[in-house]
Parts: C-alpha cells; sequence; structure tokens
C-alpha cells in the first residue's frame, strides 16, 4: 500500500474526527451555576402546553424561541424562586422525560408524572403538588358517554398514554378490549375521533380540557365505588428527581408551603389560560377559519421546525454522502503486498464494516436514543443537542450511502480501470478522473432519494428534544386540540418540502446528463460547407 492509499485512510479518520468535534466542545457540560433545569412535554394541556409569547406567565423554552404554559409551569417556577434559581424549560418528548433526568440533561421532571412503584425504582419523588382523579374520554355520539361505572364499558376498545398508571388500570374494566398504549394524548384524541378507539383513560384536568374545547368529546366520571381503584400515589403528581439528590428535602418543604387552595386556584386558571380556549374572530365578528387560526397561534413554531428540519435532512445528507464515498473509494483500495499495512486494512475494513451494518440494522430512533442518552449515562457527556442530531442523521446516512457508492462503483466498466491503469494512472488518480465523476451521476437519484427520506426521519429526533417540525406539530396539536387539522398542515409541509427537493434534484440530474444528442463537430463542418 503506497502513501496515496494511506492518505485515503488517514482522510476518512480526519474526517471522523471532524464530525465529532463539536460535540466534544459540549463535553463534561454540567447545569449552569444558579439554573433548575425541569423537563416537560409542553403538549399535555392544562398541565403544560406551548405558545408562541410569554403571555399568562409563559416561560420561553430552551433552545427554542416558543414559550411554555400551564400548571406545572407555574409550579416549577415557584420551586425555583424559592430555590434562587433560574428556571430552565427543557422540551422533551415523555419517553425521554426519565432518561434525560437520568443522564443529566434536566434536574427535574415536572410534567405531570405519577409516582408509582416501578418509577421509583429509577427516580425519586417528590411530595404530590396536584392530586386527581381517573376520568375516561370517550365520543359524545357514543353509548359510553352516558356511562356511569367503569363497567359500562364493558367490550370498549380502551387505551391509555405509554408508561404510565392510565395504561395499567384499564383491565379493571370487565372484557375490556384493551388497546395498545400509545406515547402521548394527541395521537389519543385523534384515535378517539377517527373511531379507532372508543375512549382513553386520563386525569379529571385533562379531561375538562378536552371536553371544553371539542364538541365532540365527553369525559366520563365516576364515583368511587364505580370507578377505578388505585392507590393515593397513582392520581397523584410529584416532581421526580434523580436519586439522591440532596435538594429533594427544599423542594419538599416548598411545596409544603403552597395551601391546596392556592393549588387548585393556579390548576383552574391554567385551564382557563390554555390556547385551546381562544376563539379567534375576524373583523366581521365571524370566527376564523380553522386553519387561518392554527398557523396564526402556531406558524412561527411551524417555521423554525421546517428550519430545523431541512437542516438536519440537508447537511445530514451531504456529511453521509461524503462518509458513503470516502468508505466506497477505501473499500477499492487493492490489497497491499506488505503484511503490517494488509492487516491494518483489513482491521480498518471491519470496523467500516461493522459500523455499516450496526446503523443499516438499527432504527434512528434507537441511535439517538443510544447516542444522546447513553453517552451521558456512561461517560457523563452531554452532547450538544443540534450538534449530536446532525451527527445521528450524517452517519446513519453514511451508513447507506457507501453501499450505494458501492455499487456506483461496480456499475463502471471494468475495461475502463483497466485502460486507466495501462496509460500509467495510479489506482487514486482512475479513482478521481475516471470512476467518481461516473459514481457521482450513478448515485445522484439515490442521493436524492435519501434526502427525501431524511427530511421525513428527522421526526424521530424528537426523542432527544430536538424541536424539528414533526416535534412542533406534535406540541401545536396537543395544545389547540385541533388534530386532523394541525396534522394536515403539518402533512402539507412535508410535501412541498419532498416535492421541491425531488424537482430540484431532477433539475440537477438533467444538468448533469447534457443535451438528449449529440452533433459530431465533423457533421457540424459539412454542413457549414454545404452552405458556403
Amino acid at each position: 500500500m503506497n502513501r496515496r492509499k494511506f492518505s485515503v485512510i488517514a482522510l476518512i479518520a480526519l474526517f471522523i474526527s471532524f464530525l465529532g468535534a463539536p460535540l466534544v466542545t459540549q463535553a463534561d457540560a454540567k447545569t449552569p451555576e444558579g439554573e433548575l433545569r425541569v423537563g416537560m412535554e409542553a403538549g399535555y394541556a392544562p398541565f403544560n402546553w406551548t405558545q408562541k409569547d410569554s403571555r399568562n406567565g409563559a416561560v420561553q423554552i430552551q433552545g427554542d424561541k416558543a414559550y411554555a404554559g400551564g400548571y406545572d409551569v407555574q409550579m416549577a417556577k415557584k420551586i425555583a424562586d424559592k430555590m434562587n434559581r433560574k428556571l430552565v424549560i427543557v422540551k422533551t418528548e415523555w419517553d425521554g422525560l426519565l432518561p434525560a433526568l437520568q443522564s443529566g440533561k434536566i434536574d427535574a421532571i415536572i410534567a405531570g408524572m405519577s409516582p408509582t412503584a416501578e418509577r421509583r425504582k429509577e427516580v425519586d419523588f417528590s411530595d404530590a403538588y396536584y392530586e386527581s382523579q381517573l376520568v375516561i374520554v370517550t365520543r359524545k355520539d357514543t353509548k359510553y358517554a352516558k356511562a356511569t361505572s367503569i363497567k359500562d364499558f364493558a367490550g370498549a376498545k380502551i387505551t391509555g398514554q405509554l408508561s404510565t398508571f392510565h395504561y395499567d388500570v384499564i383491565p379493571q374494566i370487565p372484557d375490556v378490549k384493551k388497546q395498545g398504549a400509545m406515547d402521548n394524548f394527541p395521537a389519543m384524541r385523534v384515535a378517539l375521533e377517527s373511531g379507532t378507539i372508543d375512549g382513553y383513560v386520563s386525569e379529571r384536568p385533562e379531561g375538562v380540557t378536552a371536553e371544553s374545547v371539542n364538541p365532540d368529546l365527553k369525559m366520563v366520571e365516576f364515583d368511587k365505588a364505580d370507578g377505578f381503584q388505585t392507590n393515593p400515589e397513582d392520581v397523584q403528581v410529584s416532581v421526580g428527581m434523580r436519586k439522591g439528590d440532596p435538594d429533594m428535602a427544599q423542594v419538599n418543604q416548598i411545596l409544603s408551603g403552597i395551601p391546596q387552595d392556592e393549588r387548585v386556584e393556579i390548576m383552574d386558571q391554567a385551564i382557563k389560560d390554555q390556547p385551546a380556549t381562544d376563539e379567534t374572530q375576524n373583523a366581521s365578528g365571524k370566527k376564523e377559519n380553522v386553519f387561518v387560526r392554527i398557523l396564526k397561534q402556531n406558524g412561527s413554531m411551524f417555521l423554525r421546525g421546517t428550519g430545523t428540519t431541512l437542516l438536519l435532512a440537508i447537511v445530514g445528507t451531504t456529511v453521509g454522502t461524503l462518509i458513503g464515498l470516502l468508505v466506497g473509494v477505501f473499500r477499492t483500495i487493492p490489497e497491499s503486498t506488505n503484511n503490517a499495512k494488509r492487516g491494518l486494512q483489513k482491521v480498518f475494513g471491519w470496523l467500516l464494516n461493522a459500523y455499516i451494518e450496526i446503523f443499516r440494522g438499527t432504527p434512528m430512533i434507537v441511535q439517538s436514543a443510544v447516542i444522546y442518552y447513553g453517552i451521558a449515562m456512561a461517560f457523563g457527556i452531554d452532547l450538544n443537542r443540534t450538534a449530536a442530531a446532525l451527527f445521528i442523521v450524517s452517519i446513519n446516512t453514511g451508513a447507506y450511502m457507501s453501499e450505494i457508492v458501492r455499487g456506483g462503483i461496480f456499475a463502471v466498466d471494468q475495461g475502463q480501470f483497466e485502460a486507466a491503469h495501462a496509460i500509467g494512472m495510479t489506482h487514486g488518480q482512475t479513482m478521481r478522473k475516471v470512476v467518481l465523476p461516473q459514481v457521482l451521476r450513478n448515485i445522484l437519484p439515490a442521493t436524492g432519494n435519501e434526502l427525501v427520506i431524511n427530511i421525513k426521519d428527522t421526526s424521530v429526533l424528537s426523542i432527544i428534544s430536538v424541536s424539528e417540525l414533526f416535534f412542533q406539530g406534535k406540541s401545536a396539536a396537543g395544545t389547540n386540540y385541533m388534530f386532523f387539522q394541525t396534522y394536515f398542515i403539518i402533512c402539507v409541509i412535508y410535501f412541498v418540502l419532498t416535492f421541491t427537493a425531488t424537482r430540484i434534484l431532477r433539475a440537477v440530474e438533467k444538468k448533469m446528463d447534457g443535451p438528449s444528442a449529440y452533433v459530431r463537430l465533423d457533421e457540424v463542418d459539412v454542413a457549414v460547407g454545404e452552405d458556403k
């Protein structure tokens, strides 16, 4: 193996190091002095929601221009004020709250979370800061709307939120058709409205909100004897903190100083303040079109989410393509005659094969959780969220592009390699001047397909709190309760992005192909001579 061959390996190693640079700069970042980082969905009204401004005491979300409001936010503000710390809201998917806490991304969970026995094995909980009761939310046009006991829901298709005790109590309903758990309330409300389910288990504040903003929904309450049998901790809502956190005693002391009537007053005010209760009218006094209303309330959020999605997709696809090209070129290097160099070549090749198989064989959402939360828990390294997202999309795309590039190289006729070597070209010169220009054209359609896939697949990065388009849309739907309309707008935005990207790439393909018909130069000379 000559120096040029080793330079390819060095270039790959340098490139991977460059990708990791923005991540390492954030290593070992702990909570800044004087801050209290609180995690919540910001999409579970009236406990927490997302809005575009700071009205009604909302707090700006970390890394976003949007604000979080609701009962949880107001309680978090009281705790932070008494602790003389600045409140920082970290918007996080429900499934990502516990990993975020355990990995040190946040200091506390204040998100309507109940201190169940299972959760107490992983985190410590404060005294309750709210106590509610279980209800079932159903549609008004079904027989279940007149139910007075959980027995009246016999045979009904009922679900609950994933990783909550709401889902665990469903078997108490006789002959119930327990459906698969859903990861958030917006998803359950959409399923309910579409008729996929007959109801979902919830808590009274959420049920009151659902019923007040959607006339088609009905919250069914039960007397104690006719309702779900629960432990006191099941209907309580507490602050979750890391095991052995020394601040827990202070949090309990602060909560004990908030009277029950004040807590009820805060919850009642949260129900009134949530954006879903806004009824915007135009100048003529008529109610605004629902799509116009959604865009007015959440347009800036959708725009920022679109920008983040495009950034992740374009950068991830570009960097992934470069990784694929580098890996593809390395795989074409002839085997060295030197034993040591040949051994190094095989080891590096094995590592590349392992990288390709692992990242092609596992979902991006799992990769995101392992890289973002797993590294923090295992090594105490706090990765920058956006840089981590770019890294994840890039290396995931690189694994797929390396195989696409390999196919593109094999598509080049073997005679061209032999001809290049016959005139004295080195392997590096052959790849740069003969093979790669053809490979780039061959893989362009597949590269465009990867870009379209990445535009859509960035939605899974919400698991690590990246506020891309889908995460912003889900937050809006969880706040305004207009699920079909909100998701329809998000669907249109995704279609515009993918359709535009496809058309641009086809134009690039056409430009690279050149004219569809060529006229030989000697034929042009003959034609000019005849005209004379």
